[in-house]
């Protein structure tokens, strides 16, 4: 330490110094929200940054978001269901699955889905730098801006891992992280029955539900889903629509709301 700053708080007394050692820890967490370039996520209980969970509305709005990682026989199939009751989604697509099924990546933009970044090659992104975290999204999102002409500007971190650092080096990028609060479970093979359960008790204004494209009877829920939430007067969105703009604020549970 400075001899000069060791001479001027060698004056002070202890609540003093821990004044300053607390201003200088708050000082410390403004630089790092800024740096992320997005309003921070900050529960009550701890500092910790937050993805978007839900998002609050007063709306009937809903978002049905699918990962796409490994399979692919389902996704065509996916596409029929959702283009028969006009519903538009958002898939979360991992780099190595572009390079495998382009055309399928293709026709979910073709058939004027979004198509959202979920990393190049599904690591767990809290082993990563943030150079490492920044790289791993570009080269995702390179592929698929190539495929379909439109930059991703959403992320869901694989395994739904994440930690500051990660959350942090995404918004750093312009690009926001998304989780869910609904999850469907179809990836555990459960029975659509049970899918349709678990989505339909679960679903309120605001909710982003998580499906697979290639769970074994995602396909089989989906159609039951998709008239429950109709006829219960849900509007079915893409997630970048059930964002809210502008300044906003995210709370504990990851709910987001609009700034006070």
């Amino acid at each position: 330490m400075d001899r000069k700053i060791k001479n001027a708080l060698s004056g002070l007394t202890k609540a003093q110094k821990k004044h300053i050692a607390l201003g200088l820890a708050a000082l410390a967490l403004a630089a790092a929200i800024l740096a992320a370039g997005t309003p921070a996520a900050l529960s009550a209980a701890n500092t910790r940054l937050l993805p978007i969970y839900s998002v609050e509305r007063d709306q009937k709005m809903v978002s049905l978001s699918f990962d796409a990682a490994w399979g692919n026989e389902d996704t065509q199939t996916l596409i029929d269901i959702l283009g028969r009751y006009g519903v538009k989604v958002t898939f979360f697509v991992v780099g190595q699955w572009v390079d495998k099924y382009p055309e399928s990546v293709r026709a979910l933009a073709d058939a004027g889905h979004e198509v959202m970044n979920h990393s190049a090659d599904h690591a767990h992104f809290n082993s990563l730098s943030s150079d490492e975290i920044v790289a791993n999204i570009n080269a995702c999102s390179d592929k698929i801006e190539a495929v379909t002409g439109v930059r991703p500007t959403l992320f869901r971190p694989p395994y739904g891992e994440y930690d500051d650092h990660v959350i942090a080096a995404v918004r750093s990028m312009g690009v926001e992280p998304i989780q869910w609060d609904v999850d469907s479970l179809d990836w555990k093979d459960i029975s659509a029955g049970e899918i349709y359960d678990r989505v339909t008790k679960r679903v309120r204004p605001g909710s982003i539900i998580l499906f697979h494209n290639a769970a074994k009877h995602t396909p089989e829920a989906l159609e039951d889903i998709l008239k429950y939430l109709i006829s219960e007067g849900y509007e079915l969105v893409p997630i970048s629509k059930l964002l809210l703009r502008g300044e906003y604020t995210v709370d504990h549970t990851g709910r987001q709301f609009p700034a006070q």
